[in-house]
């Protein structure tokens, strides 16, 4: 019986790797010439939406895992596809290995749609506090419960936004001390105002691309099947594959409890991928479904 689960001959791009790769390919091409050629942005129309968003459609869980916001994006995220799924579809074949891809990119995108959903709720609370008082200390408030200012930010945060450029946090800051200058002005209010409105507007209308989230879960399944095999960070720092999930696990659950405003990475996206590869091995593996079921 173990013998069902062995490839009858190790192939370098398997084949649903290797049309993966073609698709993924082929869209980013398009997207770059339709917005550079057309004005026309492919990822308004297939990249997930917020189902609050009256750009969102159904088949957005399915079409956002193939399209990329930049080449580096598609580079890393193709790069990761390769190097663990064809290790994985060799050994569990196409079509177990195709369930598993779709499985943990959809999961990604509800888990995605779960914490925007959750997010937009918490930012129109903390809006309507700031709106019911008006007061620069109350936008303020504003700024830091959605993660545009730290309080009491110590000297390794300030060289941080130093080094990756955050000018948001000290732009932001220097408008509430101008404000508290000028507490009567009511310019200030406006344009805090106006500051929010488009805030939650990006909210709702944020877009999710990308093959992360089934990628992290390809990273899982590697971990799980292959633990001690060595992975090489920036291709050059060795790691085991068990250390390497737990390290890539532990810094979205990290940078996504953070919740910056000044962060476009779907840290929980990734989780969510995770996530449910985790819970579909666990359920093959309990029930001891024979390849050829698949």
């Amino acid at each position: 019986m173990a013998n069902q689960f062995r490839p009858s001959g190790f192939q370098i791009l398997p084949p649903v790797v290797k049309n993966l790769l073609i698709i993924n390919g082929i869209l980013y091409f398009a997207t770059v010439v339709f917005q550079d050629k057309f004005g026309f942005d492919i990822n308004e129309y297939l990249g997930l939406h917020y189902p609050g968003s009256d750009a969102f459609k159904p088949v957005q869980f399915v079409s956002y895992m193939f399209l990329h916001g930049s080449f580096m994006h598609i580079f890393f995220n193709m790069f990761a596809l390769w190097t663990f799924g064809s290790a994985i579809e060799n050994i569990w074949g196409p079509k177990r290995f195709l369930i598993f891809y779709f499985v943990c990119g959809i999961g990604a995108a509800i888990v995605q749609t779960l914490v925007v959903g959750w997010d937009i709720t918490q930012s129109q609370e903390a809006l309507t506090a700031f709106l019911n008082n008006k007061g620069p200390d109350d936008f303020l408030v504003f700024l830091k419960s959605r993660g545009f200012v730290e309080e009491d930010a110590g000297p390794l945060l300030r060289v941080w936004h130093y080094i990756v450029g955050y000018e948001t946090p000290h732009k932001l800051l220097s408008f509430v001390a101008e404000w508290h200058d000028n507490p009567a002005n009511p310019a200030y209010f406006n344009e805090a105002k106006e500051f929010c409105d488009q805030y939650m507007s990006a909210k709702i209308n944020s877009v999710t691309v990308g093959a992360s989230g089934a990628v992290y879960g390809l990273l899982l399944a590697f971990g799980m099947m292959f633990p001690n095999a060595l992975l090489y960070i920036y291709f050059a720092i060795p790691i085991r594959a068990k250390y390497a999930v737990l390290l890539f696990g532990l810094i979205e659950l990290v940078a996504g409890a953070q919740n910056s405003g000044s962060d476009n990475v779907a840290h929980f996206a990734h989780l969510g991928g995770m996530l449910f590869g985790f819970f579909l091995i666990k359920a093959w593996k309990k029930n001891q479904f024979r390849r050829d079921d698949f």
